[in-house]
């Protein structure tokens, strides 16, 4: 069973919040990266289980990256990590292809459950 993750977010303290909740439960994180295109790059590299994408950075934001790795997988699964108020945002990753979302501030229990329920 696949456990490979890709954390996708602009803020490097958010990736290592990220990181260390899920490798402390058993998760392995393959990558990481800082904005949308970096993660599109990376997952068509690192073909991981899942990726965690944040919705606001610079450069291309998560929901057209959403778009993009769906395009090259349309398997792929996605958890999207938003900020409180962005409810329409989320909406908009869901119907993009997200499977889950998460909001920041991080909940270590809630990324587990929507992980384990995406990839087990």
């Amino acid at each position: 069973m696949g456990r490979q993750v890709l954390i996708t977010d602009d803020t490097a303290f958010m990736r290592m919040t990220l990181r260390n909740i899920l490798e402390k439960n058993g998760y392995e994180v393959v990558g990481e990266a800082e904005d949308g295109q970096v993660s599109v790059d990376k997952y068509k590299e690192l073909r991981p289980d899942l990726v965690t994408m944040d919705i606001t950075m610079p450069n291309m934001d998560g929901i057209t990256a959403i778009k993009k790795i769906m395009e090259t997988d349309p398997e792929a699964k996605i958890v999207v990590c938003s900020a409180m108020g962005q409810k329409a945002l989320v909406i908009e990753a869901l119907n993009a292809g997200a499977r889950d979302f998460i909001v920041k501030p991080f909940q270590a229990d809630r990324i587990i459950n929507a992980v384990q329920k995406v990839i087990g």
